[in-house]
């Protein structure tokens, strides 16, 4: 009979390891592509940041169970939930600029009038001195 009792803490080393695979391919992708990967990971429902939520839950409800077990603190419980709503408050924060990650992934419609290139913002201006 096969042991899969290990078989979770794998697959979370596995995960932590994709990630990092990941953002190597993040930081080296053109910006459509970088754009394409973050709408895809930040997505509320299916992306990664939307699972990392949905596991935050998870790890609460158990947490309130050992809790009101004994078993560990409160504060255990408590902070697992406070991460779950932050990344839900998070989720829902950058929920708001997925249209500009779509938009930059699409590539140029090669039909339109060549595109201007857009002015750097202040926020990014003042970070290349």
């Amino acid at each position: 009979m096969t042991d899969y009792s290990h078989y979770p803490l794998r697959l979370a080393d596995d995960i932590a390891r994709l990630t990092a695979e990941l953002n190597e391919h993040l930081y080296r992708a053109a910006p459509d592509q970088s754009a394409e990967i973050l709408g895809r990971a930040l997505d509320a429902e299916d992306g990664i940041l939307g699972k990392v939520t949905q596991l935050m839950i998870t790890g609460s409800h158990f947490a309130k169970r050992q809790a009101e077990a004994g078993a560990l603190p409160p504060e255990v419980c408590l902070a697992l939930g406070r991460a779950a709503n932050e990344l839900h408050d998070i989720s829902l924060d950058l929920d708001e600029h997925a249209g500009d990650l779509e938009r930059l992934a699409r590539p140029p419609d090669a039909t339109s009038a060549p595109a201007v290139k857009p002015a750097a913002c202040d926020m990014v201006a003042r970070r290349r001195r």
